[in-house]
């Protein structure tokens, strides 16, 4: 008999014992001796240590680095859990101070790795590494960039208290946000994430209050928050480029993400050549719901107003069954996040939005979190987010330091994922469902692909003219360019989107993040039009792929798949089949 599952919330159990008990002081206290042994294998650390010495120190790093990573989730888990616990925000800051510290203290194993032992003993030691092997080479290629140890100290402690405050200082802010819009002839005051639904109403005057009211606040706070960004581009500058090295502000991103330069300039190239595509499909878009000219306000209006509901038991059944007709093993390993209770779905006030999966140990299956509300794109994010864990759990024979997979092949499980649910989906829906699920795919195709590629596009621009004392206003117009060359004469753009960038979380977090879900998404539209062609067949490779993890540079894993990320046939084969299905969409609508 198939297991019904429920709504609730995850069990961190797992992770860590509860914080306001003494065994969790004493776990910390354990971590601290743990660290202090390993800090006295430092006068160990010679060019003629044995591999077997090597190795053994190597373990006791990676045994810390699982010990801080598990407490750390667990506060941060907790936290998300609930955000208006002020008790939780607490001990987020003291974990993540703790992980500064450690950092400082077991730094000196990388350091010694990268730039004092000479490279014929490195060799010598390589030859033992297994799966760290890449991650080993990796290391001393960035020696470079790495600076003495107590420069690096130093680095820590400044972004634990420099950018990581502004950081934490620009979500705290903004969350903090209310906005005002008139519903049924009431005026509201509503939360981000309340607002920020009303983008997909099938009521287009709720479409445009919502974003009105969204870019009159993010605007009236453009000086603000522009600030903030300012001192994250220019730290960035400061410390990569005038410090460390590096040779643009994106290669520092494209070698953390070993990726070479060429293949996101390709990327980029081939995204922009391929604009039209969205444009195109944006004009059928705006017959199909009925307006003459499609805005900025209506990309994401749904096609079909009557949307269906699924009760979250068979929401569940969808994700695990679409994946069970791929592979029985994914769809187990699916399966694990639900049955150890890792899965928090329902919602309730304080709980962080959005979705995520997150990783805290090889040895510990990954903790997911949606906010489950019935509608049809949540079904979707549920099979986005086991993917993500499926993903982590293929590469849980890897070391903490290889588990997780670069940034570019991060979304690929994922996104496949909802490939399959969709594919599945559409075996049995009738023509006007098909056209809507049709619709739904190209949205998200959009803004994942073509709205992730021009963020990365602006924050290029934008780097450079900070660096050149650009105003906020001057980014700000730069930006609306930006969305003027995306949407070309398909979409008008008003002129008070020009403030948008201020909402983008990712570029005051992770700069250059944003070219990663590109890269990402359209190299599983390429995969996935290779399982179509070759079945059961490609089951193999892909499992191979996921569970590499970090371990392979990701260039030579996908070479040996036959694709090759810097040539335009690589990415222009993504944009083919989003051509495809616009086609296929307007001889629906006909």
């Amino acid at each position: 008999m198939e297991m019904e599952y429920g709504l609730g919330r995850w069990d961190l159990s797992s992770l860590a014992p509860n914080h306001e008990s003494p065994v969790f002081e004493q776990r910390l206290k354990e971590i601290d001796e743990e660290v202090s042994n390993f800090e006295k294998k430092r006068l160990s650390l010679k060019s003629d240590i044995s591999s077997k010495a090597f190795y053994d120190i190597l373990h006791l790093y990676e045994e810390i680095a699982e010990d801080a990573s598990k407490i750390g989730h667990y506060a941060h888990l907790l936290f998300s859990s609930d955000t208006s616990e002020p008790k939780a925000l607490s001990l987020v800051a003291g974990m993540d101070d703790l992980s500064a510290k450690i950092a400082n203290r077991t730094m000196f194993l990388e350091l010694w790795w990268k730039k004092a032992i000479d490279q014929e003993n490195a060799e010598r030691l390589l030859k033992s590494a297994g799966h760290l092997k890449n991650y080993l080479n990796r290391q001393r290629k960035l020696a470079k960039y790495t600076l003495t140890e107590p420069e690096e100290k130093i680095i820590n402690i400044k972004d634990t208290t420099g950018t990581g405050f502004i950081r934490k200082l620009y979500d705290q802010y903004t969350e903090r946000f209310l906005f005002h819009i008139t519903l049924d002839g009431k005026r509201r005051q509503l939360k981000k994430p309340e607002l920020t639904a009303l983008f997909h109403s099938p009521d287009p005057k709720r479409r445009t209050g919502a974003y009105k009211s969204l870019l009159r606040v993010y605007g009236g706070n453009e000086d603000v928050l522009g600030e903030l960004y300012r001192s994250v581009v220019l730290d960035w500058k400061n410390e990569a480029i005038d410090l460390r090295g590096y040779g643009s502000p994106i290669s520092v991103r494209n070698i953390l993400n070993d990726i070479p330069d060429e293949a996101v300039d390709t990327l980029l190239h081939v995204c922009r050549k391929n604009r039209d595509v969205f444009q195109r499909y944006f004009r059928q878009k705006a017959k199909m719901i009925s307006i003459k000219k499609m805005s900025r306000y209506h990309i994401y209006a749904p096609i079909d107003a009557s949307e269906v509901n699924y009760p979250f038991s068979d929401a569940v059944k969808l994700v695990l069954n679409s994946l069970e007709s791929f592979s029985p093993r994914i769809a187990l390993l699916a399966r694990k996040v639900l049955d150890e209770n890792h899965l928090d779905s329902e919602l309730r006030r304080g709980k962080k939005g959005g979705a995520f999966c997150a990783t805290a140990s090889p040895r510990i299956t990954p903790f997911v979190l949606v906010n489950y509300t019935g509608k049809q794109r949540d079904v979707f994010t549920l099979a986005h987010e086991l993917g993500h864990a499926v993903h982590s759990q293929l590469a849980s024979d890897k070391s903490i330091l290889v588990q997780q997979a670069p940034l570019p092949l991060a979304e690929l499980a994922s996104v496949f994922s909802e490939m399959i649910l969709l594919d599945k989906l559409l075996e049995t829906v009738s023509q006007q469902e098909k056209r809507t699920l049709i619709a739904q795919e190209l949205d998200e195709l959009y803004a994942t692909i073509m709205r992730q590629a021009y963020f990365t596009i602006f924050e290029k621009d934008a780097h450079d003219l900070f660096a050149k004392g650009a105003t906020v206003s001057e980014v700000s117009d730069i930006y609306h360019g930006n969305l003027e060359e995306q949407f070309g004469r398909a979409v008008k753009v008003t002129e008070e989107f020009r403030h948008e960038w201020t909402y983008i979380p990712h570029f005051y977090h992770t700069p250059f993040y944003t070219y990663a879900y590109s890269f990402g998404n359209l190299l599983t539209v390429s995969l996935y039009q290779r399982y179509k062609k070759e079945g059961g067949r490609f089951v193999g490779d892909y499992i191979n792929i996921l569970s590499a993890g970090g371990s392979r540079n990701p260039e030579s894993l996908l070479r040996e798949s036959g694709i090759d990320i810097k040539a335009e046939e690589c990415w222009q084969s993504g944009f083919d089949y989003v051509e495809e299905r616009t086609q296929e969409l307007e001889r629906l609508s006909n």
